[in-house]
């Protein structure tokens, strides 16, 4: 079986990009699936422990950074020559001060976008909860791109990993259209996925506080992780795609459906039997 059924082999040849953070759940995905495209890509870490994964992918194109989000010199470091930056930060822990800190880092990165002369386009990987959280939150047909979460609901319900990924990507995307930077924003559901319950517990958790409520209004979406990373490339591929884009492949609607999603977080949630 294909790990990427949806994208053909070898049509990124030739082409440099960097994906930042790429020890992050979802970089790594797109990492493999960028080299399965034919990339030659720039992935960065935080510290050495975190590139422990990417050696193991063991690829030519592939060349490992270290780049701290709140350092601007070694963001512009690892952009040197690339044409595309997928950017899928995932902070340690998700609280009010992890918010700021998300808006400084979306800050650098994209002056330091605006700087790097060869930069084509930026895939910026956010949430579904930076669409969802909203007074008037209907189902999740009925969300679009110019839904935003309410950032003082948010902090009133302590949502802090729903205010982190609205006011970063709020923050992006004013810099991205006062400095002329071409970005889509990937809005991803609940990530899910191979190991997600292990490499991804921090956001996963952050992410199902209210849980109960986006349940309640058909607003409990989840993506596999491979969809996700398919979707960042096919945007970054598609020079019509612009703007925000919904992204998940499961709707947490009925009692089954909660079921599934509980057992495959059961590593990291003791549900009971």
């Amino acid at each position: 079986m294909t790990v990427f059924p949806h994208l053909d082999e070898g049509n990124g040849g030739g082409k440099v990009v960097c994906v930042m953070d790429a020890s992050s759940y979802v970089g790594l995905w797109i990492v493999q699936g960028l080299l399965h495209r034919g990339y030659t890509v720039h992935a960065t870490v935080q510290n050495g422990g975190e590139a422990e994964s990417l050696m193991k992918l063991n690829g030519e194109r592939l060349k490992i950074f270290y780049a701290d989000m709140l350092d601007y010199h070694s963001i512009v470091d690892a952009l040197n020559g690339c044409c595309g930056l997928f950017y899928t930060f995932d902070p340690p822990q998700y609280d009010e001060v992890m918010a700021e800190v998300e808006v400084r880092a979306a800050h650098n990165i994209l002056e330091a976008c605006a700087h790097t002369e060869t930069l084509q386009k930026v895939v910026f990987t956010s949430s579904v909860a930076a669409v969802i959280w909203r007074d008037d939150r209907n189902s999740i047909a009925d969300l679009h791109e110019r839904h935003w979460s309410d950032v003082n609901l948010c902090r009133r319900l302590k949502l802090w990993y729903a205010l982190g990924k609205t006011l970063s990507e709020k923050t992006a995307w004013a810099l991205a259209m006062d400095r002329g930077v071409n970005m889509v924003t990937i809005n991803t559901g609940l990530v899910v996925g191979p190991g997600s319950a292990y490499k991804t517990s921090g956001s996963t958790i952050a992410y199902l506080k209210g849980a109960a409520q986006m349940y309640e209004n058909g607003l409990l979406a989840s993506a596999d992780v491979r969809f996700v990373a398919e979707a960042h490339i096919s945007a970054f591929e598609d020079p019509s795609a612009f703007g925000r884009y919904i992204c998940f492949n499961q709707i947490v609607n009925n009692p089954q459906n909660a079921d599934n999603l509980a057992e495959s977080l059961r590593p990291l949630i003791p549900f009971p039997d």
